[in-house]
């Protein structure tokens, strides 16, 4: 468990420095043929470690569960971001890592429900979903890395 949540926390690292170093105009841009931007995927890389982590573990998230439901798998991006929002999504992106380590190692996960992804892997337990979430972390970097070179073509 020691080397996943090392890796989880430099995905976080990676995502914190997408969010703190792309204009704006970039960030929020949703390229033609698209359906989200680049904030929703880092945002919603946050919510769905919430959701296989805490919330199939029958815990409360740790995030704000109206930020969850808005940056859930099948949502959009709906609505202007706000600094405050875009500094909280930094925020949680250094912390979230530290919390779930240390929640796992407090032995809170005590039970889970077991859930099939979209991608046709059963979880049946809290290791497997931080071990997914790694996966899941992976696809919207590369999704996240596809979007910044079509902007950059049009640009």
């Amino acid at each position: 468990m020691k080397k996943l949540f090392e890796i989880t926390e430099i995905m976080h690292t990676n995502y914190n420095k997408v969010l703190t170093t792309t204009p704006e105009e970039q960030l929020f841009c949703i390229p033609e043929h698209c359906n989200n931007n680049i904030f929703w995927n880092i945002a919603h890389v946050l919510v769905t470690q919430q959701l296989l982590v805490y919330k199939l573990s029958k815990q409360n998230t740790r995030l704000n569960w109206d930020f969850v439901k808005r940056y859930s798998k099948g949502t959009f991006p709906e609505k202007e971001v706000s600094k405050q929002e875009l500094e909280r999504v930094s925020q949680a992106l250094l912390s979230t890592p530290e919390w779930t380590k240390e929640d796992y190692e407090n032995g809170i996960f005590k039970e889970y429900t077991p859930y099939t992804t979209s991608a046709n892997v059963t979880l049946n337990s809290v290791e497997d979903a931080i071990a997914f979430n790694i996966f899941h972390q992976g696809l919207h970097m590369g999704t996240i890395q596809a979007l910044q070179r079509k902007l950059v073509a049009t640009a």
